[in-house]
């Protein structure tokens, strides 16, 4: 996990005798990189490549700690690509069987995206699995910019008359930048010469192959073994690291599913599993996670919230999470403690995002969506549209601590298997429970009540929602919301806690368009 930041100028030669560009871009990437310094706390490196192109990359040290520094590359030819790149690629190692060995240069997992440009140029990209965003040059004038198919990893750009502008977060941008920033879509690749194009969808599409299954002849339990070792395969995947790697547990299914298997691989090695959790004091999630973790044996611990010490750190929230939808920040609050709290036992966590969107897990799924076509195309929606709401959220409060958060449940094979599922299979129980196969795939991997313990959104279920509401009806009358919803270039503000939220955000972001740079929750 790392930050990067990258000035392209394809028709304008830079140099470091400017400050201001194009022609200084390597002053103005300086500035941006250091913006960024929270991503990569254990290294920094920066490379003016040729006459167009700057790159610059903050590094945390997760895979290949003495060799992985950034930029890669720029050695292998006159014309040799050089590479900065945030994030995880998870089948490097399978990569490295499919190409030649020099084409890595080193044992990074980043190497395999630097291979795979060396190999097949940038329409090879759709060959990585993991969580990434890129930005690539070579002397010659040739330049990439990529972004994982979900967009687990964030990329923004900036395109102006002299220059392109590209960073790992909004506030990297330099000011007179920021109305031009955008979200760089996920699953897309952008050049100067070929312009912007796609190469994977969000969510994987069905299988073409001979060998696909037809789910709905299949025995139910053969159906729930295939989903727990699909789930299973993906987190022990995710344990990659050269350091030790922990889980967020929040006491419900999704984050337990995944701490039970990690438990079980850390125990095979001698090895104990540490968890971390979040809530105020006897909250439903701090009880169920405490229980959860004593279930598997793991070493857990806790972060107590309290309404003063959530209330101090809201504008550095949403500064961070730069967004200023209540419901998305009202979970960031707790996270932030959260992500306090890991930093300072291991570097890497897994968490349970993905779930609840593969597996229909949110009521309104079920009470809008009806037949299986519309559950399926929503679902489909909703993955899509995860960048930009809890993956950002997740991202930037883990990497305000540098902490790296990886999603097995978002990896490609996970969401094909998933997406594969008849809709029936993801139907409410009789009861009304939601995700009943995932919980009867993971049978026996947490105690029964737990494994069957009803969903409560994060915000609720850690104590967050009731500090933070109430706050704002004694903090913003009605008149003053009134006038400020009716302003001239506001945002829809739907409450006058998304107003205080919406305040922050102009302070840190003061040029940067709304539109352009958030996706928002459909209710608050």
């Amino acid at each position: 996990m790392c930050g990067i930041a990258a000035v392209h100028s394809p028709h304008a030669t830079i140099d470091a005798d400017h400050t201001r560009p194009p022609a200084g871009a390597p002053a103005v990437g300086e500035e941006m990189l250091g913006r960024l310094a929270h991503r990569g706390p254990d290294d920094s490196g920066t490379r003016t490549v040729g006459d167009h192109t700057w790159l610059g990359h903050r590094r945390l040290s997760i895979v290949d700690l003495d060799g992985g520094h950034q930029p890669l590359g720029g050695t292998d030819a006159d014309d040799d690509w050089s590479l900065v790149c945030n994030g995880e690629i998870y089948n490097h190692q399978a990569l490295r069987g499919e190409m030649p060995a020099t084409a890595f240069g080193s044992s990074s997992d980043s190497a395999a995206a630097l291979a795979v440009l060396r190999t097949d140029g940038p329409q090879g990209l759709h060959r990585l699995r993991g969580m990434w965003a890129l930005c690539a040059a070579t002397p010659g004038g040739r330049f990439v910019a990529a972004r994982d198919a979900v967009g687990i990893k964030p990329l923004y750009w900036a395109r102006t008359d002299t220059a392109v502008y590209f960073a790992s977060e909004l506030r990297a941008f330099p000011p007179e930048v920021q109305p031009r920033a955008e979200i760089f879509p996920p699953g897309h690749r952008w050049s100067p010469q070929d312009g912007l194009h796609r190469f994977a969808e969000a969510v994987p599409g069905p299988a073409r192959s001979t060998e696909a299954v037809d789910w709905s002849a299949v025995p139910q339990d053969v159906v729930e073994k295939a989903t727990f070792e699909s789930v299973a395969d993906s987190v022990r995947r995710h344990l990659m690291a050269d350091v030790e790697v922990g889980v967020f547990l929040s006491g419900g299914l999704d984050s337990g599913v995944v701490a039970a298997v990690a438990a079980e691989v850390y125990g095979r090695q001698g090895r104990r599993l540490k968890t971390f959790s979040v809530g105020t004091a006897d909250s439903p999630d701090l009880l169920a996670a405490r229980e959860t973790a004593a279930f598997l044996g793991t070493d857990h611990h806790e972060a107590v919230l309290d309404a003063e010490a959530s209330r101090t750190v809201l504008d550095d929230v949403v500064a961070c999470v730069e967004s200023f939808d209540a419901s998305l920040i009202r979970s960031a609050v707790p996270n932030w403690f959260l992500s306090e709290l890991a930093s300072r036992h291991v570097k890497v966590v897994l968490t349970g995002e993905g779930a609840d969107e593969l597996f229909a897990g949110y009521g309104y799924y079920h009470e809008r969506h009806a037949t299986p076509e519309d559950l399926d195309t929503e679902l489909r929606r909703t993955v899509a549209t995860l960048h930009g709401l809890n993956l950002q959220r997740c991202d930037r409060v883990t990497m305000a601590h540098g902490l790296e958060a990886r999603v097995p449940f978002l990896d490609h094979d996970v969401m094909a298997h998933a997406m594969s599922l008849p809709a029936h299979m993801k139907a409410l129980e009789d009861d009304g429970m939601e995700k009943g196969h995932l919980r009867r795939a993971f049978t026996g991997r947490l105690p029964e009540h737990l494994l069957w313990r009803r969903k409560e959104q994060f915000g609720t279920g850690s104590g967050a929602e009731g500090l933070l509401g109430p706050l704002w009806n004694s903090r913003i009358t009605d008149e003053e919301f009134a006038a400020a919803v009716d302003g001239d270039g506001v945002p829809e503000l739907r409450s006058k806690e998304e107003l205080g939220y919406y305040r922050t955000f102009r302070k840190a972001l003061p040029g940067v368009r709304p539109a352009a740079v958030l996706t928002r929750f459909a209710t608050v």
